[in-house]
């Protein structure tokens, strides 16, 4: 920082507002801390009777928060990402289209380690929605020395992309419905329903619903009958608990599915199974899906829909932020639920 003459200051950024005042019709700032003079700004510093400024020089070796802002997110965001422009030395991410926000946590970390810099991200793996801010990443002070940002930018091209909104991809999915009650009538359905709605909510289509009793033979037909119509996700629902009646689970093993994990560390959800027959899920589904505003579906199903294979890593992963507190007025995926991985 140094004193110069109004004059001399084109070109460097100010390290202070400048307050203006008119009597009787104004008091407020004419120029905000770092604004980087101009040569227009000359006649109006002078009339307010600033003769020297306070000022940051920018040079080869120093960039303006505005260029620093825009490098450092420019290299952070990967496809489905629009920058806005910086304000205030500050630049937004923001998703050029619904989807799954991805975040690569780590290389974020080790970006906020680092003095004079800031990343801030909504939580890896969720639903955001088009138009939606983010991240958003600027520098601490009015200048920094470009070194760092070189450093930011390598270890983004590195670690390519640190931010990234994947697409959903349209699924073929099918619905195996299991329980003697509804299969022979007794009670309508409820559960198909609620799946259809979130499956079409993520771009996908439900081609199929199958009811079938509780047997294991009948879901194990029905899950064939899935694969030889072309089915690229398949939901198996009801039957997970532990009653001698409840035999999904073991349908879904004997139809040849290689089971990932049956029981998640989330509530509520704990009564879940993911399994694979060759590269399609199945899922099994328990009856919390069908009536909780929010379950174990709503996280783990958006990853599949954007391409992703779910490991058991995964699914242990979600005990951190795994428990919903059931609010009154759900506003997931803006809250907690799921957030801890």
């Amino acid at each position: 920082m140094k004193i110069v003459p109004v004059q001399e200051a084109v070109g460097m950024v100010l390290c202070h507002d400048i307050t203006q005042i008119i009597p009787g019709k104004f008091k407020g700032r004419a120029f905000k801390k770092g604004h980087v003079v101009r040569q227009e700004d000359i006649p109006k510093l002078l009339d307010i009777g600033k003769q020297n400024l306070y000022v940051w020089e920018v040079n080869k070796d120093l960039l303006h928060e505005d260029e620093a802002a825009i490098r450092i997110a420019s290299s952070a965001a990967g496809s489905g990402i629009t920058l806005t422009e910086p304000k205030e030395g500050k630049v937004n991410l923001i998703a050029n289209h619904s989807g799954l926000l991805k975040v690569n946590t780590e290389v974020l970390y080790s970006i906020n380690e680092m003095e004079e810099v800031m990343f801030a991200t909504l939580h890896t793996n969720q639903i955001v929605s088009e138009n939606k801010a983010v991240a958003g990443t600027r520098i601490i002070p009015l200048v920094i020395n470009a070194n760092k940002i070189q450093n930011i930018e390598k270890i983004c091209r590195n670690n390519y992309p640190l931010v990234e909104v994947k697409p959903f991809q349209a699924k073929r999915v099918g619905i195996v419905t299991t329980g003697s009650e509804v299969y022979h009538g007794r009670i309508q359905d409820k559960f198909g329903p609620v799946v259809t709605r979130k499956i079409e909510a993520l771009g996908s289509t439900v081609f199929r619903q199958i009811f079938v009793s509780d047997s294991i033979e009948m879901i194990v037909d029905a899950i064939n009958q899935l694969l030889r119509e072309g089915a690229e996700l398949i939901t198996v629902t009801g039957g997970m608990s532990v009653d001698p009646d409840d035999v999904t689970p073991a349908g879904i093993r004997a139809a040849g599915g290689r089971i990932v994990t049956y029981g998640a560390p989330t509530l509520p959800g704990a009564m879940f199974m993911v399994a694979y027959l060759g590269k399609v899920p199945v899922l099994g589904l328990p009856g919390c899906v069908m009536y909780s505003r929010s379950s174990i579906f709503d996280l783990v199903v958006p990853r599949i829909m954007a391409g992703e294979e779910i490991t058991r890593r995964d699914i242990v992963a979600l005990g951190h932020g795994g428990l919903c507190v059931n609010c009154q007025e759900c506003r997931y995926p803006d809250c907690g639920f799921g957030k801890g991985f």
